[in-house]
């Protein structure tokens, strides 16, 4: 299995903590960062190749992952040049070519419990599936999503009206079968339009939306973070699970895999 992690952004609300260094490399857990967390988590699921998309303090994500095997995954990094002056839809398409494949794609900022991920691969009924969660109301910056009674999704994005909201995306999705195909040709559409360096990719997916193609995988009850902001992190750092999420494997494993 693939994962596609999106890693390119500074996290400006984090500042200064993000001055010199991305986000994904803000330490949650000791001295494990966001991304090697999610490295681990992955691996520890089963997917066997991640590609990291860079973008600011690319040198740390280099130097980290040149530093820290991880045991069972094989990581690459793509750099994002446009960083400073895009979102997260020119990030997601630069990494177009990952994209033959079933693949996970996931946000650099989202933390997650490895049931999470297998929440969202048994629950992947269709091309393209979404990961959800639900609570009693959404903020301004949730991702919110509204899906039918059969768990199709209707529409995802930021300012859908309360009315229609049932749920929030957590930043994680499964494509597989045709699914890949389809967000990749949406992908190159969506590049081409004037508004492309400030979307996100979620804008292709609420497109995609309307064309049947997309499903989503509740895991409310599980454990996961999306870290955008100082109380983000601090929440994240005091709930993080003392086991599973990206454990730590043994010191002899590490050596071993070197």
């Amino acid at each position: 299995m693939k994962a596609i992690v999106l890693s390119a952004g500074q996290g400006k609300r984090l500042l200064p903590l993000t001055e010199s260094a991305p986000k994904c490399m803000l330490t949650i857990d000791g001295d494990r960062s966001i991304l090697e967390i999610q490295l681990r988590t992955l691996a520890a699921c089963g997917v066997e190749r991640t590609t990291v998309v860079a973008g600011f303090g690319a040198e740390h994500v280099d130097r980290f992952l040149s530093t820290t095997p991880i045991v069972g995954m094989a990581v690459e990094t793509i750099y994002n040049p446009f960083f400073s002056s895009s979102d997260n839809l020119a990030t997601c398409w630069l990494a177009r070519h990952q994209m033959e494949q079933d693949f996970v794609l996931l946000n650099g900022d989202t933390l997650f419990e490895e049931r999470v991920l297998g929440r969202l691969l048994d629950g992947a009924t269709g091309p393209i599936t979404v990961t959800v969660d639900h609570k009693s109301s959404y903020d301004d910056d949730d991702m919110k999503v509204s899906i039918d009674d059969d768990g199709r999704l209707l529409a995802i994005g930021k300012t859908l009206k309360p009315e229609i909201v049932n749920g929030e995306s957590i930043g994680m999705l499964h494509f597989t079968g045709s699914g890949p195909r389809l967000f990749r040709d949406a992908l190159e559409r969506s590049i081409r339009s004037p508004e492309a360096l400030r979307a996100w990719y979620l804008s292709v997916i609420n497109e995609l939306a309307q064309e049947n193609a997309v499903n989503t995988a509740s895991v409310h009850g599980l454990w996961w973070r999306e870290v955008d902001a100082p109380e983000d992190l601090e929440d994240a750092r005091r709930s993080f699970p003392d086991r599973g999420a990206g454990s730590r494997p043994p010191e002899s494993a590490v050596r071993a895999s070197v």
